[in-house]
């Protein structure tokens, strides 16, 4: 049974910084990708970030280039997602999900998901 356990969150001022950790457990993840997603009341779950496993290949919402950093490290079967310069429209729960194989930013093709940590983001 594929396990996810998000930490991290918290309350920070605009322009702050904010690290998330993803703890994975139950399986072997050399084949999986794995996802950072937030959600907002009333809204759709979005696309932050992805990491493939395997060969650390990162893929990130244009929202967030260049702001945010996704990586994991694979003793620790962790994946971190390093968030600076944070905005008041990046409050959400922020989730992370995992599934076979491929990266993709659609989130209803990640099978595993954990329960979501909250950051809110002060102006």
């Amino acid at each position: 049974q594929v396990q996810l356990v998000e930490s991290g969150g918290g309350l920070v001022q605009a322009g702050g910084s904010l690290s998330l950790s993803c703890a994975a457990s139950g399986r072997t993840f050399i084949n999986y990708a794995m996802g950072w997603f937030r959600q907002v009341p009333g809204k759709e779950r979005e696309f932050v970030a992805a990491i493939s496993w395997r060969t650390g290949s990162t893929y990130y919402a244009d929202s967030v280039k260049g702001r945010f950093t996704i990586s994991r490290d694979n003793a620790k079967n962790t994946m971190y997602l390093q968030m600076n310069s944070l905005k008041p429209e990046g409050t959400a729960v922020y989730y992370c999900a995992a599934r076979l194989f491929r990266a993709t930013t659609n989130p209803g093709e990640y099978n595993y998901w954990g329960q979501g940590t909250q950051v809110t983001i002060s102006s």
